[in-house]
């Protein structure tokens, strides 16, 4: 056999096996590859955006705060400054009460009302407490409401004061609305164990 037929088959051998292993493996261009190692799609994972909490309660004219603003409020309360106790006739007396676990924008759950005698009384509970010069900083943990008592006289004047039943259970005349004042707001003080008790009435 000559040398240069021995060159020629070998040449047609070549492309016959370059051509069997592109037949087996597929090329790009083929609408259906040979055997080709199959992926499984992985999905790209994505951090679901938070979502704000949905605010508890419902604002309303009479108690229209919400605990973020109530809190700021007695914060800057300055204590040992004010009267000893407030000049105001109240006729009512609305209640907003705040759950104990009340955070950022929730506005009160409960809202009561007290007319006439028992408007005074709960007033006359909430003047009785002694002044406290410093601002506490002894205070339990436990939970408990936050009130906001918005007292209201014949002339439309609004006062309000927040009464913590809880921790250093602070009781801060916040604001006075309406026409006329009733003087100085009345200095900051601490809730008694009957105020807390009369409040919890419904």
């Amino acid at each position: 056999m000559s040398a240069s037929r021995t060159r020629g088959l070998i040449g047609a051998s070549i492309v016959v096996a370059v051509l069997g292993v592109t037949a087996a493996c597929g090329n790009e261009d083929s609408p259906t590859p040979g055997a080709q190692p199959t992926e499984t799609p992985t999905t790209t994972g994505t951090t679901p955006t938070a979502t704000p909490p949905t605010p508890s309660g419902t604002p309303s004219m009479d108690c229209p705060d919400t605990i973020a603003a109530v809190k700021a409020a007695v914060d800057k309360a300055v204590w040992g400054k004010g009267t000893a106790k407030s000049a105001f006739n109240p006729v009512s007396v609305t209640i907003c009460q705040y759950d104990p676990t009340a955070t950022g924008q929730d506005y009160a759950t409960v809202q009561t009302k007290r007319m006439a005698a028992q408007a005074t009384q709960l007033f006359t509970l909430v003047n009785s407490a002694k002044p406290v010069a410093k601002k506490p900083n002894m205070c339990t943990k436990e939970l408990g409401p936050t009130y906001v008592l918005r007292f209201t006289d014949n002339d439309r004047g609004v006062l309000s004061y927040t009464a913590e039943a809880f921790g250093c259970r602070r009781l801060v005349a916040t604001s006075f609305e309406g026409q006329g004042k009733p003087g100085d707001l009345a200095s900051p003080r601490q809730v008694s164990p009957e105020l807390i008790k009369s409040l919890a009435l419904r």
